[in-house]
């Protein structure tokens, strides 16, 4: 048994192998390899520098740990079921190729401490490339909204029309999403990038190491307090994924919102040939697959949350074998959260805006009403009676199936005797959209200066 299970002197029987496979994490965890041979090689180096091991055992180590890496990158590497996990593979290929050196790595350390390591480098080095791919989409969101800056769409509340809105506005409301889940990740970040290694299994080591030469080897601006809470707790794992929750909730409306745009009652725009699909037995449909699937998508983020939160819930302290189930859930989060942001960045940098069909769409429905009202309240009447006024006239226009911007000044004047000449000018969409002429408005000037400070970062 203990020439099979590098744990295994204790043991008199065998694991059964279904057992065996059953407890194995190799088949996910092996994509830690890179951190797991990184964190080896500082700790190794610590281990050396204090004189634990001798520095000889300690150039075998790395030089060993190096072609493993260099194996692993080329496709050379077995990886072997029996020997459960990513750390434990390696350590083996390690002693059988420098021998008794790479018996003396895993001294002053515990898989509990080294897969804390392994996740929060891994996690660190993700969270770094989804801001990249979050700018990426704030990018392609800033520039149709510089492209579309004259485009008044409608507005919408319970998806009726509420107020005519410019769509760079309502794309800019994207980008404000965008900036806070990208300050959630970089806030989570703080929390991930403190060094767990030199914890042990649960109580530290008894041996002399040094943990702020191994954090400042592998970056860390820290390093953790307690050795229990080091190996026993997940909650920088749960942050992210519940960050990641919050964007992937943000990608799904704007997905929504893609969807209805695209139909042929809307029209509002024209997603890519290249982001759709078509139908097997329709001939004339575009579906808008991407938008779809990434609403769909969404689930699955939500779903690897609650999955984490669930295994961490009822864990006394400190390791237990549940913790396993983490990866799993963190890997495809990862996955997901990466491949929704870099496609959506695609899409929408190749959006077509039909901006004529947004501006006709944008008179309907009674859009400058609430126009009309602030016109009235400009020429001294009280807003509730200004409010009830334009309730009057908008019912008069639905029995006799007009727009208020086709009422005549006579029958304006039937509601209110306040009605003159220059109403006709301020209820247009275009007086609309730019009456708003304050900060975080729909008018031009302000989506300008918006555009402007998000290019600057601000």
């Amino acid at each position: 048994m203990s020439k099979d299970k590098l744990w295994g002197g204790r043991f008199t029987q065998p694991t059964d192998k279904f057992v065996e496979e059953f407890t194995a994490s190799i088949q996910f965890d092996k994509r830690l390899y890179h951190q797991d041979i990184r964190g080896s090689i500082a700790h190794a180096r610590m281990l050396g520098k204090q004189g634990i091991i001798p520095m000889e055992d300690v150039e075998q180590i790395v030089h060993g740990l190096q072609q493993i890496l260099q194996q692993i990158e080329a496709g050379e590497f077995d990886f072997s079921i029996a020997l459960e996990d990513i750390h434990m593979n390696i350590e083996a290929r390690l002693s059988a190729k420098i021998g008794e050196a790479g018996k003396r790595l895993h001294t002053g350390r515990s898989r509990n401490d080294q897969v804390a390591l392994d996740i929060r480098l891994y996690l660190r080095d993700e969270i770094v490339e989804i801001a990249t791919y979050l700018d990426l989409l704030i990018d392609a969101l800033l520039g149709q909204a510089e492209a579309n800056l004259d485009v008044i769409m409608p507005g919408f509340t319970h998806l009726q029309t509420a107020q005519p809105i410019l769509f760079s506005h309502h794309l800019m409301a994207y980008v404000e999403m965008l900036k806070r889940d990208k300050g959630r990740m970089e806030d989570c970040l703080k929390r991930v990038n403190v060094l767990p290694l030199g914890a042990g299994a649960l109580a530290g080591t008894t041996f002399p190491i040094d943990r702020e030469y191994v954090a400042e080897q592998l970056n860390f601006p820290a390093i953790t307090r307690n050795s229990l809470d080091s190996v026993s707790d997940r909650d920088f794992a749960l942050e992210f994924l519940a960050a990641s929750s919050i964007l992937m909730m943000h990608l799904s409306r704007f997905s929504e919102e893609l969807i209805l745009w695209s139909t042929s009652e809307f029209r509002f725009i024209e997603l890519s040939d290249g982001f759709c699909t078509g139908s097997s037995i329709m001939p004339q449909k575009k579906n808008p697959d991407v938008p779809e699937l990434v609403r769909g998508k969404t689930g699955r983020v939500y779903g690897n949350l609650m999955a984490l939160l669930t295994v961490m819930k009822s864990l006394p302290l400190a390791y237990n074998k549940d913790m396993q189930e983490d990866k799993e859930p963190l890997f495809d989060t990862i996955d997901t959260v990466k491949g929704s942001l870099k496609i959506f960045a695609d899409m929408i940098r190749e959006m077509r805006v039909n901006g004529e069909t947004m501006r006709r769409a944008a008179g309907y429905g009674f859009s400058t009403a609430t126009d009309v009202a602030d016109y009235l309240v400009r020429k001294g009447l009280p807003f509730r009676d200004a409010h009830e006024v334009v309730g009057k006239a908008v019912a008069y226009c639905v029995e006799n199936e007009m727009d208020i911007t086709e009422l005549s000044l006579a029958e304006w004047q039937l509601f209110s005797a306040k009605v003159d000449n220059d109403i006709f000018a301020a209820i247009t969409v275009e007086a609309s959209v730019n009456a708003r002429n304050v900060p975080g408005g729909t008018a031009r000037a302000r989506v300008e200066s918006e555009i402007r400070a998000a290019r600057e970062g601000k």
